[in-house]
């Protein structure tokens, strides 16, 4: 079971102003990064997010909660910049992803006549 990294702020009264900065997504092995406040200091959380495999409420876990385990300081930098790395592919996936599909005009006229049929039903 895939946990949304949104979701996790325990412990309650150490993680505040949650940002998730990376999720994988519902997918096997998903993982997040995420910056927070905690206790009060701005600090760097990864943790895995669960899946149907082997964790079903991803890790780091504790007392059965998700948490997040906090990096060490002298890693952030290094983390945060390999983050923006991945966003980019991701980006670049997508866009890639879209135009194959706008190239696809089999398709396009396909996906026409049914929106165009749906319209009809609706009279």
């Amino acid at each position: 079971m895939y946990i949304d990294p949104e979701t996790v702020t325990s412990p309650k009264n150490k993680v505040k102003n949650l940002r998730v900065l990376f999720d994988r997504g519902p997918v096997d092995y998903s993982w997040s990064l995420a910056r927070l406040v905690y206790g009060d200091e701005e600090r760097i959380g990864i943790r895995w997010n669960g899946d149907n495999k082997e964790s079903k409420k991803g890790v780091p876990l504790a007392n059965a909660h998700p948490v997040w385990f906090i990096l060490p300081k002298e890693i952030e930098e290094a983390v945060e910049s390999t983050i923006g790395k991945l966003d980019n592919e991701r980006e670049a996936e997508l866009l890639e992803g879209y135009r194959q599909l706008a190239a696809d005009q089999e398709q396009e006229v396909e996906a026409e006549e049914w929106s165009e049929g749906l319209i009809g039903d609706a009279y």
